[in-house]
């Protein structure tokens, strides 16, 4: 096992150099996002990561969980960490004060739950849901509703789910089953299955509260006949006490390749009569409203896949500069740690690039988030909203993606011992196998990015976003140590120029053939942005060392970290973009029949 260090120096360039922190802290409602403070925050995270979540996180995956007479036991830990979790007030960070959080911009957040899933993703997909849940009731909830739930969920007193999944709806929710009943009190009962619901039913808070996705009887077929329930696992008395035991149970919990230490549900409402519910928006409006906190699940997942990357490059660093094997490949040298191996440099450095660009644009999505909701100037802010649903689907799938990559990556860096269970970097990979999956598959959310976010709209949005990626490159240009860097973004930016006209061209002639490329255009997609987030970080790094300010050598190898990605994984680009150009025909030409 090997300690885990929160990587702070880069968070805090991204966040002071990228992201923007010191321009959103002057929005309204953000003052309180000194720079001072957001560094003890960052501080205090890495603490509690590396010395609670950290330790328990092996035994999560070792001992899983289990469900005995209808209750799941979670790992030895999980109750201590949850209680010190929420007690702390973690939860909480990002949601208003109004309902006990304290209402920090989502850019200070974002970088805590990279800690925490870095360290301890099995558990952290609790308070997770918690978050995602919250932000739903703010938007959708009735006064009453949220003076009843909010303060609870924020707080993490009680627990919260989001019930989608049935077992013959997967992703297609126009498939949903489960039906809610309206009782002459204005309350409904549910009836129905939900699978694949995480925390769905434990003992680590007294009370879970589900978010279901239900049916009323006359509601219209389809995904426009959804509405939105909250379901309590215990009733709640007016006086906020807690009551009888819900006809809601978990009648089994899945066995899993990884995030053992999180109970994944099937959970039967109705066995009994019904389930209590009550209705969360309008009737019929309940996917809008699940999308919220769906949406918000995305985000969480593609920060996932960061923190996940940045654990498995910390093992296999860790090891690379501790194994000694062989002789250099170069000098013939032997007594050497791997780390010297010119092919294990080159697998560290390129996890280490991945991880520094999907950081970068996770931040910088993140501050765009907060511009958009605080900042004081309509057109700003929509620019800026355009931007956080365009690449929603990139920081979900491509993140993803990545993270993935680079957990399979340490692995080749341990060897032999990288397949064996004990030396703990197994894990990473089995956990982080799920969120190219969960919260909606990478092909659905490259069909997302075609039809929803470029189609509709005609490309405008991301045609903005290239003319902003074509300013960095100009400015790079002008500098003669960084002039390298701009030509190939330019470059890159214009390969995507070229592959979106195809697309937009294509786009109903040719619907099939483009939907057959839509998983590589978000490859295309995610890695110009990576080339775009690690050329404007090599661009502020210069600036410090032109300046004289800070660490020189860790500047510098900001810049050289921007160099490598380009030379490395910014060619894969141009392949992307033949692929979606060149490979729907030859898909759709292919006769199934041939299988």
């Amino acid at each position: 096992m090997f300690d885990y260090n929160a990587p702070l120096r880069d968070m805090q360039f991204i966040l002071n150099e990228l992201a923007g922190l010191e321009a959103i802290g002057k929005l309204p409602g953000c003052e309180e996002a000194s720079p001072d403070l957001v560094a003890a925050i960052l501080e205090e995270a890495g603490k509690f990561a590396a010395g609670v979540l950290a330790p328990i996180n092996r035994q999560g995956d070792e001992q899983g969980c289990r469900l005995e007479d209808g209750r799941v036991i979670a790992p030895d830990g999980w109750q201590e960490a949850y209680t010190r979790f929420s007690e702390s007030g973690w939860i909480g960070l990002s949601l208003p004060t109004e309902f006990g959080g304290q209402g920090l911009p989502k850019l200070v957040s974002t970088p805590v739950w990279e800690m925490w899933f870095s360290t301890n993703m099995a558990f952290t997909m609790l308070p997770q849901l918690n978050v995602g849940q919250a932000e739903a009731l703010l938007i959708a909830a009735t006064e009453e509703q949220k003076q009843t739930w909010l303060h609870k969920v924020v707080s993490g007193e009680w627990a919260s789910t989001m019930n989608l999944t049935e077992p013959q709806a997967g992703s297609d929710l126009a498939a949903t089953r489960s039906r809610a009943e309206p009782q002459a009190d204005g309350s409904y009962k549910l009836f129905g299955q939900k699978i694949f619901i995480s925390y769905g039913e434990h003992e680590l808070t007294p009370n879970i509260v589900h978010l279901v996705l239900a049916r009323l009887p006359d509601s219209p077929a389809g995904v426009k006949g959804l509405s939105l329930f909250i379901v309590p696992k215990y009733l709640v008395a007016a006086d906020g006490s807690l009551g009888e035991r819900n006809d809601v149970r978990c009648i089994s919990i899945e066995h899993k390749m990884g995030i053992h230490g999180s109970p994944t549900c099937t959970l039967s409402y109705g066995d009994h009569g019904g389930a209590f519910g009550c209705l969360v928006g309008g009737a019929n409006r309940g996917l809008e409203t699940m999308f919220i906190m769906m949406n918000e699940a995305r985000f969480g997942v593609g920060v996932q896949g960061a923190g996940l990357a940045e654990r498995a490059y910390q093992f296999a660093l860790a090891y690379a500069r501790d194994r000694v094997q062989g002789r250099d490949a170069v000098t013939g040298e032997a007594g050497k740690p791997i780390i010297h191996h010119p092919d294990v440099k080159r697998m560290l450095l390129g996890m280490r690039a991945r991880v520094m660009a999907m950081r970068a644009l996770l931040y910088t999505a993140a501050g765009w988030f907060d511009f958009a909701h605080h900042g004081p100037d309509a057109a700003v802010a929509d620019k800026y909203r355009r931007y956080v649903d365009l690449l929603m689907p990139v920081a979900k799938g491509w993140c993803t993606e990545i993270g993935n990559d680079v957990c399979d990556e340490a692995i080749q860096v341990f060897g032999g011992m990288g397949f064996v269970e004990e030396t703990g970097i197994a894990q990473f990979f089995r956990d982080a196998r799920i969120i190219t999956i969960y919260e909606g598959t990478t092909g659905i959310q490259a069909n997302d990015l075609i039809g929803r976010k470029i189609l509709r709209e005609g490309g405008a949005t991301l045609t903005e976003l290239i003319a902003d990626m074509r300013a960095s490159a100009g400015q790079l240009a002008e500098d003669g140590e960084l002039a390298s860097i701009g030509l190939d973004l330019a470059a890159q930016a214009e390969t995507l120029e070229q592959t979106l006209a195809w697309v937009l061209a294509n786009g109903k002639a040719r619907m099939a053939d483009v939907y057959a490329g839509a998983v590589p255009f978000l490859y295309l997609l995610g890695t110009v942005c990576g080339s775009w987030q690690l050329a404007r970080a090599a661009q502020a790094a210069r600036r410090r060392i032109a300046a004289g300010e800070g660490d020189a050598q860790y500047h510098n190898s900001l810049v050289e970290l921007a160099r490598f990605y380009m030379a490395t994984v910014g060619p894969q680009a141009a392949a992307h973009a033949a692929t979606v150009c060149g490979a729907g025909d030859a898909l759709t030409r292919f006769d199934e029949a041939a299988f």
